[in-house]
Protein backbone atom coordinates (compact mmCIF):
# COMPACT_ATOMS: atom_id res chain seq x y z
CA UNK A 1 0.00 0.00 0.00
CA UNK A 2 2.80 2.31 0.73
CA UNK A 3 4.37 1.86 -2.65
CA UNK A 4 0.74 2.77 -4.42
CA UNK A 5 0.61 5.75 -2.20
CA UNK A 6 3.39 7.19 -3.43
CA UNK A 7 2.56 6.73 -6.84
CA UNK A 8 -0.71 8.65 -5.82
CA UNK A 9 0.51 11.28 -4.27
CA UNK A 10 3.23 11.85 -7.15
CA UNK A 11 0.65 12.00 -9.73
CA UNK A 12 -1.49 13.92 -8.09
CA UNK A 13 0.13 15.73 -4.50
CA UNK A 14 -2.71 18.17 -3.81
CA UNK A 15 -5.72 14.77 -3.36
CA UNK A 16 -5.59 12.98 0.33
CA UNK A 17 -5.57 9.79 -0.88
CA UNK A 18 -5.98 8.42 2.53
CA UNK A 19 -9.24 9.51 3.24
CA UNK A 20 -10.70 10.37 -0.21
CA UNK A 21 -13.78 7.55 -0.98
CA UNK A 22 -15.58 9.54 -4.32
CA UNK A 23 -12.09 10.39 -6.43
CA UNK A 24 -14.08 9.05 -9.50
CA UNK A 25 -18.02 10.00 -8.39
CA UNK A 26 -16.54 13.49 -7.22
CA UNK A 27 -14.63 13.48 -10.14
CA UNK A 28 -11.30 14.41 -8.38
CA UNK A 29 -9.45 12.15 -10.57
CA UNK A 30 -10.06 12.74 -14.41
CA UNK A 31 -8.84 10.14 -16.98
CA UNK A 32 -5.50 12.00 -17.96
CA UNK A 33 -4.99 10.37 -13.96
CA UNK A 34 -6.52 7.35 -14.70
CA UNK A 35 -3.95 6.70 -17.14
CA UNK A 36 -1.07 8.29 -15.49
CA UNK A 37 -2.41 5.46 -12.59
CA UNK A 38 -3.01 2.57 -14.56
CA UNK A 39 0.40 3.25 -16.28
CA UNK A 40 2.63 3.31 -13.44
CA UNK A 41 0.48 0.62 -11.66
CA UNK A 42 0.95 -1.92 -13.93
CA UNK A 43 4.80 -1.05 -14.14
CA UNK A 44 5.34 -1.11 -10.50
CA UNK A 45 3.18 -4.43 -9.62
CA UNK A 46 3.96 -6.44 -12.32
CA UNK A 47 -0.51 -6.41 -13.44
CA UNK A 48 -2.11 -5.24 -16.11
CA UNK A 49 -4.70 -3.47 -15.61
CA UNK A 50 -7.45 -3.45 -18.32
CA UNK A 51 -10.16 -2.14 -19.74
CA UNK A 52 -12.63 -4.17 -17.80
CA UNK A 53 -11.08 -2.99 -14.82
CA UNK A 54 -11.40 0.59 -15.45
CA UNK A 55 -14.55 0.84 -13.38
CA UNK A 56 -15.23 3.73 -10.74
CA UNK A 57 -15.48 1.21 -7.95
CA UNK A 58 -12.21 0.15 -9.03
CA UNK A 59 -10.76 3.36 -8.32
CA UNK A 60 -12.95 6.01 -5.98
CA UNK A 61 -10.13 5.10 -3.42
CA UNK A 62 -6.62 4.33 -2.85
CA UNK A 63 -7.84 1.20 -0.67
CA UNK A 64 -9.96 -0.05 -3.14
CA UNK A 65 -6.67 0.68 -6.51
CA UNK A 66 -5.09 -1.55 -3.22
CA UNK A 67 -8.10 -4.34 -3.65
CA UNK A 68 -7.60 -4.69 -7.59
CA UNK A 69 -4.37 -4.95 -7.34
CA UNK A 70 -4.03 -7.77 -4.76
CA UNK A 71 -6.37 -9.56 -6.78
CA UNK A 72 -4.78 -9.56 -10.03
CA UNK A 73 -1.74 -10.58 -8.55
CA UNK A 74 -3.24 -13.14 -6.64
CA UNK A 75 -3.91 -15.03 -10.33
Amino acid sequence: MEQLMKILKDIRPDVDFENATDLIDSEILDSFDIISIVSEVNDAFGVEINVDDLLPENFNSAEALYELIKKMQAG
